[in-house]
């Protein structure tokens, strides 16, 4: 996984190259509805998902989530009045772990204000961590296989918050390789996730 940018239509797209770390990440199937408390530096989050909705990438979030890979992970890209993307750990070790492609599901709902996407390449059958939460109605992006798996039901208004001020400047193949590191020297006043939890 490399970066992820904007291109032609908007379409959010990643890099080929893919890293395999020593632990493999987890595949448990995902319950029919789940809850996720996000602590962000700017309130809390909770995202809700319905794994019909896209049952794999319902399953991979869910185990995402059980492992803590998005505890201290950055708000590293922000469009406002299009999305606010996330994924990349701040442990590059966590990172590489969960660097293993995942199949693509239908798309079944569209990409509306407050939907949880994952990003992927242009070409099938490339997500893996990166996800994105819609600022707007960006319906444009499903036909072009970005299939949302979840929504924001508590705190969007903290989303909305999120910093802006460096917008699409972070280095995501130094994000990958270096972390958290190096967004504190680079980009200090990045929002992020303090830790995110299956709700109970």
């Amino acid at each position: 996984m490399k970066t992820i940018s904007l291109i032609a239509s908007l379409l959010l797209v990643v890099g080929a190259d893919s890293a395999c770390g020593q632990q493999k990440p987890t595949t448990e199937t995902a319950p029919a509805v789940f809850r996720v408390n996000l602590d962000t530096s700017r309130g809390p989050v909770v995202i809700e998902v319905t794994r019909a909705d896209a049952p794999i990438g319902a399953d991979r979030f869910y185990n995402l989530v059980k492992a803590k890979y998005f505890d201290g992970a950055r708000f590293f890209r922000v469009v406002p009045g299009f999305m606010v993307q996330f994924g990349i750990a701040a442990d590059p070790a966590m990172t590489k772990t969960w660097d293993v492609p995942i199949a693509d599901d239908p798309v079944k709902t569209s990409n509306v204000r407050g939907t949880i996407t994952f990003a992927a390449q242009s070409a099938p059958n490339t997500r893996t961590t990166q996800v994105f939460i819609n600022y707007a109605d960006n319906s444009r992006l499903d036909g072009l296989r970005f299939a949302p798996f979840g929504k924001v039901v508590s705190g969007m208004e903290n989303v909305d918050r999120i910093y802006a001020g460096d917008a699409e400047n972070p280095d995501q193949t130094e994000i990958e390789a270096r972390g958290q590191a190096y967004l504190d020297k680079n980009f200090p006043r990045l929002d992020y996730i303090k830790t995110a939890r299956l709700a109970q």
